[in-house]
Formats: structure tokens, sequence, C-alpha cells
């Protein structure tokens, strides 16, 4: 028995056909027929196509058997991870590893793999063939700089007529340049490569904007006694606000909601 699944990633399309077939994923084979796109700027984006097949010598089990048993096995692997120890640095003794806490708010770039040391010189020249293309798409003229730090960093600087058209509302198009951007040089067997793109110190100037914006509403939480949300923000932008406000120590904040509306909440201590 096989059957088709359409969803957003291929994970939510493969769970669908799971509760379909009433088992689980040790009894399935799957081949991705389509792997999910998010277009260009929001255009042309595709969900993600899958193909699964019950294996044959396989019946299908209860799915809710098969809940309980993947949160055992998560305790399980959870419970080997705290346990792990790791020779203390100022000791000769040996102390529980405590798991290193990676912030939910990371900036959505390429992930970072493993290449050779060798650094792409070639990069400036590529990023700007590439805009260039993008430019010329959109008609619009855009002069390019780009440069290359001693940190493997490649700078872009934008300058023309059309900025606004460039940096787009609250910088998405400009933080899908720099996405596009990112995954465009770092393809090759070089060393991972950070890519920046800025045009009229927009970026500085949106920084110290949500920094004082952070400011004021936790000072209007503090006043009021309520929590305070603010409008969807990218985990860049979220960042921010967080850090502005990390050293008050009469507000926390944290994040809520899905993506691409996840939002920032400025809470009373």
């Amino acid at each position: 028995m096989e059957i088709q699944k359409v969803a957003k990633t291929v994970n939510l399309a493969i769970d669908e056909a799971l509760k379909e077939l009433n088992t689980t994923i040790d009894n399935i084979d799957y081949t991705v027929l389509q792997e999910p796109s998010k277009g260009f700027l929001g255009i042309g984006s595709k969900p993600a196509k899958v193909l699964v097949k019950l294996k044959e010598e396989d019946k299908p089990t209860n799915f809710k058997d098969e809940k309980i048993e993947q949160k055992t096995e998560a305790k399980k692997i959870e419970k080997i991870e705290d346990e792990a120890i790791i020779p203390s640095i100022n000791t000769n003794s040996t102390e529980k590893r405590i798991p290193k806490m990676v912030s939910e708010d990371r900036f959505n770039e390429p992930i970072k793999q493993e290449k050779p040391k060798e650094i792409n010189k070639n990069a400036p020249t590529i990023a700007k063939n590439f805009l260039k293309q993008v430019f010329d798409s959109m008609k619009i003229n855009v002069e390019i700089d780009a440069q290359l730090t001693e940190k493997n960093t490649l700078l872009i600087d934008l300058k023309g007529n059309d900025i606004g058209i460039v940096i787009g509302k609250r910088g998405q198009t400009l933080d899908s340049l720099q996405y596009l951007t990112n995954l465009v040089v770092n393809k090759g067997e070089y060393s991972y490569m950070s890519v920046s793109i800025d045009t009229a110190d927009y970026r500085e100037r949106r920084k110290q904007t949500l920094e004082q914006l952070a400011v004021n509403l936790a000072k209007k939480a503090k006043k009021t006694r309520r929590n305070v949300n603010l409008e969807p923000m990218n985990p860049y932008e979220r960042r921010i606000i967080h850090g502005a406000l990390q050293n008050d120590p009469t507000v926390k904040t944290y994040s809520e909601g899905n993506e691409p509306y996840r939002y920032v909440v400025i809470s009373p201590k």
C-alpha cells in the first residue's frame, strides 16, 4: 500500500502519511517527490511532496502506542545526554555535561557545514554577478560594492536611487537578498563565508530604532504591570530586542507564536 502526501515540509508530509496508514516510520519506505521551496521573495513557493509505501513484511501498528514509544525513547536519549561526562577544565575530576542552550531566535541563515579551510577569493565577484542579475530582473539600477575581510566575511554595500525597493518593508527584501547571496557564495568546496548586505547604514539605524523601542515598551510594561506584545519580527530583530533588555532586572523577554508571525513579549517581573 502506498500514498502520496503534500505538506509544508517533508517531515510534516511523512507525519500525515503515518497517521493515515496508522503505522510508524520504521514500517515504511518513502521517496521525496518534491522538496519544499520558499521561492524568491515569497513568489513561486512549493510544498513538499512525498510517496510513502508500507513495507511488505510489516503490518500497521497502533499509532497511539507508537506515540508512547517515541516519548519513552526521547526520555532515554535525554537521560543519556544528561549523564554524559566531560573532563573539567580547571580540575582533574569529571563533571556532568551541561547541555548548551541555543536561542530559538537564531537568524535563519544557511547551515554551516564542515569544509576545507581554503577561502573562496572569487566570492566578491560571484556575489556581485548574482546581485546584478537580480537587480536587472527587478529593472532597478544599483551600485554594488563587495569586500572580503580578513575574518572571511563578505561585506556588500548597495547604493542607488531605488534603495527603498531594495530594503523592502522592515528590511524583508534586504534580508532575502542576503540569504540568497549567502547560498550562492557558499556553494562549492570552500570554507563557510558569512555574508552581510547593507545599504545607507540601514541595519545600524534599524538596530538603534529597535533598541529604543525595546526600552520604551519596557517602561510601559513596568508602569502598567502588564505584558507588552511587539509586532512580528524576524529572528535577527527579535534577538536585538532580547539583547537590549537582557540586563534590565525589572522585566523579562521571551518569544511566542510561529514563523513568520513570531513576536517578542516584554513581561514585568
